[in-house]
């Protein structure tokens, strides 16, 4: 009897393939992962209060806590990135729009520090909440997600409506978390098809998360992942009306 092989191909298809089903009807709900849970790991404490490290040499840095001139936001990425500076820190604000970043990447390693705000305020999803959007189009989650229960495949370190991460890493509110993302780019064949898909590895305040975990599509808020063809796209930070902040970012093209 012949053995039948998968390929990285035919389960790239596979995957594109069920994307693109969509039921006729969907909410939120639908897609969202409430069990089983990550368990919780307490992550080690820094030696220092210096933030993490500084970029290497040869990195990209996109904000080093001055301006943000790296940043534009808009429909058409035209207008000035609208967030406040200070103390070193870029913080959104509230339902002025997302920004990202003027310059668009392929394969990258991200450096990235965030903070929720230190007065608690919501629940769940309406907790410190923004995104990281690679390539503008998929979504690592940020959430305050201390001792806070929301749906697994929506908590910090998640790929958005996806993949829950491995473990909860989180830290208290008001407290500076690190993400350090390797990122490969998906590619597609002429015809629109994706080929290979994105891969993401995250390491949450020193703790692996996401384990070159295939992403499988777009991360929307309502329905399935879906396959859109793409090329090079920026780093996006999400506007979630929540006074979530961010500062040391930088990346290396790959």
């Amino acid at each position: 009897m012949k053995k039948l092989i998968l390929t990285a191909f035919s389960l790239a298809t596979a995957f594109a393939a069920h994307a693109q089903l969509q039921p006729a009807k969907q909410t939120p709900e639908s897609s969202e992962l409430w069990s089983p849970v990550p368990r919780v790991v307490t992550p080690g404490k820094p030696s220092t209060a210096v933030s993490g490290f500084t970029a290497p040499s040869d990195a990209i840095v996109l904000f080093d806590g001055k301006n943000l001139d790296a940043w534009v936001s808009g429909k058409d990425g035209k207008a000035a990135a609208p967030w406040t500076v200070g103390d070193g820190a870029m913080t959104v604000a509230p339902k002025s729009g997302d920004i990202q970043t003027k310059q668009t990447f392929g394969d990258y390693q991200l450096h990235i520090e965030w903070r929720t705000p230190a007065k608690v305020e919501g629940n769940s999803q309406g907790r410190g909440n923004s995104g990281i959007f690679m390539q503008g189009i998929y979504e690592l989650q940020v959430l305050d997600s201390y001792n806070n229960p929301t749906y697994s495949n929506g908590q910090a370190g998640s790929i958005y409506k996806q993949t829950m991460p491995l473990v909860n890493a989180t830290v208290g509110p008001g407290e500076w978390q690190t993400y350090d993302v390797v990122y490969t780019a998906p590619h597609f064949n002429k015809d629109g098809q994706m080929t290979i898909p994105p891969y993401i590895t995250v390491i949450h305040n020193g703790v692996l998360v996401q384990n070159h975990t295939m992403i499988q599509g777009t991360t929307p808020y309502v329905g399935q992942p879906v396959i859109e063809p793409h090329g090079k796209g920026p780093i996006k930070l999400q506007d979630h009306n929540n006074t979530t902040s961010f500062r040391n970012i930088w990346i290396r093209e790959l």
